[in-house]
């Protein structure tokens, strides 16, 4: 593992720019949402490890599910922001996923927009299985989709090389890869999980900075929205992420 990383540097926007914000709006307000709606049908009840918390706005979504929430992350300032937003709602863990000892297995374990910023990503899906993952528990893991027609739409612009490419904007904010359904699935089972579900979230054309724009009008409805996440779900390569329920398997 590359151990002279900045993790707190990774967090922060470089630019005030719209179209370089690594957080926006349509983070928040519309992927959050739809994320939490394509998990719920499938929550234990229980326990809920976070791993990657960023600045706690997913999860304060999170603590209106269950009381039980503990969350690893790798950036103390992270930690200290969400502490600010959630007191001791949440169990807080400054750690590398690749070092933490944790206490005990848990029934939900959530991996959401992280996974693409691991050095090595199968060794902590591994830990995830093995030590983690409590019987019977269920793990919900969510990536960027390289293949989301936004992205494709940059590709045939001239913007970005190729879909999985990594722009020099993410590779900031410590983006190590960029997945697809395929090359997620993959990573999944070489680290022996079983993966049960397989979906994407929303259906996705515009950047996120376009989104943000039309998102403070009245041109995009919430009728619009939600025909756009139930599309999603027929067509998972051409969402904005891509989306796993994963269940333990057997050590490898």
């Amino acid at each position: 593992m590359n151990t002279t990383r900045n993790y707190n540097r990774e967090l922060n926007d470089s630019d005030n720019s719209a179209n370089e914000k690594y957080v926006n709006g349509f983070d928040y307000d519309v992927m959050h949402p739809y994320m939490l709606a394509s998990f719920e049908p499938f929550f234990n009840k229980g326990s809920l490890l976070e791993l990657g918390s960023f600045k706690g706005d997913f999860t304060r979504r999170f603590v209106e599910c269950f009381q039980d929430v503990t969350c690893v992350e790798a950036s103390s300032e992270a930690i200290a922001e969400a502490k600010g937003k959630l007191g001791d709602k949440v169990n807080y863990v400054h750690s590398l996923f690749e070092t933490v000892t944790l206490p005990r297995r848990y029934d939900n374990i959530v991996l959401t927009h992280v996974l693409e910023h691991i050095d090595d990503p199968v060794r902590v899906l591994k830990r995830i299985n093995d030590e983690w993952l409590a019987e019977g528990g269920r793990f919900f893991l969510v990536c960027p989709n390289a293949n989301a027609p936004s992205r494709q739409i940059a590709v045939k612009m001239g913007l970005i090389s190729h879909n999985a490419a990594v722009t020099p904007a993410e590779a900031e904010h410590g983006h190590r890869c960029t997945y697809t359904l395929d090359t997620l699935e993959r990573d999944a089972e070489l680290a022996g999980l079983k993966v049960v579900h397989r979906s994407g979230i929303f259906f996705k054309a515009l950047a996120n900075f376009q989104w943000d724009r039309l998102l403070q009008t009245d041109i995009i409805s919430k009728e619009y929205l939600e025909g756009c996440y139930k599309l999603g779900q027929h067509y998972p390569d051409l969402c904005s992420s891509i989306f796993l329920m994963c269940e333990r398997g057997d050590k490898k």
